[in-house]
């Protein structure tokens, strides 16, 4: 059945009646500028400062024209319903992409000199956000690698997802004027997004991806795909606001992890993260061991890094 997500905005006496009623049914957890938030059934519902209240669920309607009725009956009125538009402006402005079935991507391994590009997109539905609560999931940049180790399965085996591998030896064959870092992205991207959604047909709410460029860029470094996923919402740290971007963040991670966890047991060396000193001074070592065109393999060539390392060898 499908999910509905319906606004309305009620008086104060309504409220009140609401919070007492829904007091058992609280949940700890609440999205920013919510007075609470609980569970009824198969339905979620958030109460705002501004007295708009969002019944989430199957039986969202149900709920809904039940405590309109209660309005009309305690006010002689009926409590004033958002449409569509002031209801999507009303979410972005409260913060309740958190209590969305959405899909979100993110990615990781773009800042790192060794180390793969992964972007994953995951599909969270509104049954999988108690549990993810109870991880405590938010973005991976957040949470330490071996806590990453130990969620990062757990949210693999329930949440749907997809995940883009781009090793460097291909980052840097298709590196150059015309395919920058940030195109590269969005190809990635685009690719999670519609292969998860060729997976099944997810009834989601919102498409959320963490903007790292403006939406009508994003999209013209697509101009030349035939299968671009459209209507996506782009968020400055999304991680932070959107559940299945903290989840894509998380797994894409894990991935990367993995991936360098391998390089090291191929190199026989500990390698830093990142794109520092220490990362310089590793890959000097290894250029002494491997040879300079064993980097094409393992390590992003457009990076500063390998000027550096050319001095030093």
């Amino acid at each position: 059945m499908k999910k509905k997500t319906i606004v309305y905005q009620f008086s104060d006496e309504t409220i009140d009646k609401m919070k007492e009623y829904f007091l058992d049914k609280q949940r700890e957890k609440t999205p920013p500028y919510a007075l609470f938030q609980a569970d009824e059934a198969d339905t979620v519902i958030t109460a705002y400062d501004s007295k708009k209240v969002v019944f989430q669920g199957i039986s969202a309607d149900i709920d809904a024209q039940m405590w309109n009725e209660f309005e009309k009956n305690l006010t002689g009125k009926n409590a004033k319903k958002i449409e569509k538009k002031e209801k999507e402006k009303t979410v972005k402005n409260e913060g309740d992409y958190h209590f969305l079935a959405t899909i979100g991507s993110d990615e990781v391994g773009t800042g790192d000199f060794f180390g793969p590009i992964i972007v994953t997109a995951a599909f969270v539905s509104l049954k999988d956000i108690t549990f993810l609560e109870e991880l405590k999931i938010k973005d991976s940049k957040k949470i330490t690698d071996e806590q990453i180790k130990k969620i990062a399965p757990l949210l693999i085996k329930r949440i749907p997802h997809y995940s883009v591998i781009l090793r460097n030896k291909e980052y840097n064959e298709k590196y150059s004027r015309d395919m920058n870092m940030n195109k590269i992205k969005a190809l990635l991207h685009n690719q999670a997004l519609f292969n998860l959604l060729k997976k099944d047909k997810f009834n989601y709410q919102k498409i959320i991806m963490d903007q790292f460029v403006n939406e009508k860029k994003y999209y013209e470094y697509l101009n030349d795909k035939n299968e671009v996923v459209k209507n996506i919402t782009f968020l400055t740290k999304a991680e932070d606001k959107c559940l299945s971007v903290a989840v894509a963040s998380i797994i894409s991670r894990f991935i990367f992890l993995k991936e360098f966890k391998d390089l090291e047991k191929e190199l026989g060396l500990e390698i830093p993260k990142g794109a520092g000193t220490l990362v310089d001074e590793a890959a000097i070592k290894i250029v002494k061991l491997k040879g300079l065109k064993y980097l094409d393999n393992i390590a992003k060539l457009n990076f500063k890094n390998l000027d550096k390392i050319k001095k030093g060898i």
